[in-house]
């Protein structure tokens, strides 16, 4: 006796076992507290592979900043107290850094320096959607410090006088250069989205969480880079390089500190750390590269994986806290 079996029944039941997009992204996002780790121990093993991927890390950042910008309503974004008190921190802490350690090292305090005044970076609002921070009040920021730092840096490296053949006017530009396209491009591009066309820009919001997953490759890209550099530096200047790590840690800590108590005071204590913790530690160690001593880019790469070690334990506690309140 032939029993007769519908072929497409058979192919609706195997298709059926198979997890569709949305239930991936769900399981994707109860791990994302610990893609961070994943990324930088992929960036320090495999670094003379991953390294090949350094002339994309424009287009991922412009990406990340591309998606969370989509979430980010214009109105909400006012030049506050908040974001005058975190510029003058930066610009306060990173000159008295200098001073303070300008007497014991002249290339670790151009390293601390360059750490402190670096802005904001990018991928710090791919975080802070994560973490649940006011994206008003860092994209504000983001934008503010940026530029402020593309006028300040200019005139601290003249005053310094590392490099007596480059004017202000030069290093102006150049940095003007590196920040403007990748922040003001993405940022009228997805303001041009939420307006003329709301079917695309609401789908992006409904996957806005994808720009922590581009950061989590640009992340492993820059780890890549610094570890690279650490690997070469390390042997020839020992001493300090430890010295260097010890700064570098405390730099990390006073500054998410400090933006945890500003941010506090003014209603968002997330978006106060990492607006003021999280830097562009790829423009500081091309600063410290181009106008300075090229040894001091060593504490700001250092600074790249504290940083992002510390992003990865507060996910860690935000999803604790959100599994405590689903039990």
């Amino acid at each position: 006796m032939r029993v007769n079996v519908n072929k497409w029944s058979v192919f609706s039941f195997h298709v059926a076992k198979i997890p569709n997009f949305a239930d991936k992204f769900k399981l994707m996002q109860r791990f994302k507290s610990w893609i961070l780790p994943i990324a930088i121990v992929l960036g320090i093993f495999f670094h003379e592979y991953i390294i090949v991927l350094q002339p994309a890390l424009p287009y991922f950042i412009f990406l990340m900043l591309y998606f969370s910008f989509n979430s980010l309503d214009v109105k909400t974004m006012r030049f506050t107290m908040f974001d005058f008190w975190l510029l003058l921190f930066q610009l306060v802490v990173s000159t008295a850094c200098y001073f303070i350690i300008l007497p014991f090292d002249g290339i670790i305090a151009q390293g601390a320096f360059v750490t402190v005044l670096a802005p904001t970076a990018a991928a710090a609002i791919a975080v802070s959607l994560i973490l649940g921070a006011n994206i008003g009040m860092m994209s504000t920021y983001l934008i503010a410090c940026n530029l402020m730092v593309a006028v300040v840096a200019p005139l601290s490296f003249t005053l310094i006088g590392a490099n007596p053949d480059i004017s202000f006017w030069s290093s102006f530009f150049a940095i003007l250069r590196k920040v403007f396209p990748l922040l003001i491009a993405p940022f009228v591009l997805a303001v041009l989205t939420r307006w003329l066309l709301p079917k695309a820009n609401a789908y992006i919001n409904k996957h806005k969480n994808l720009s922590f997953y581009v950061w989590a490759v640009s992340l492993t890209v820059v780890i890549s880079r610094a570890i690279g550099l650490l690997m070469t530096q390390f042997h020839e200047h020992r001493m300090m390089f430890l010295w260097m790590v010890v700064i570098s840690i405390f730099l990390c800590f006073l500054q998410f500190f400090v933006g945890h108590l500003i941010g506090k005071r003014y209603g968002d204590r997330v978006a106060g750390g990492q607006a003021l913790g999280q830097k562009n530690t790829v423009l500081a160690i091309w600063m410290a590269q181009s106008y300075l001593n090229p040894l001091c880019c060593i504490v700001p790469t250092l600074y790249v994986i504290w940083q992002n070690l510390y992003n990865s334990f507060q996910m860690m506690q935000k999803d604790r806290a959100e599994n405590k309140k689903g039990c």
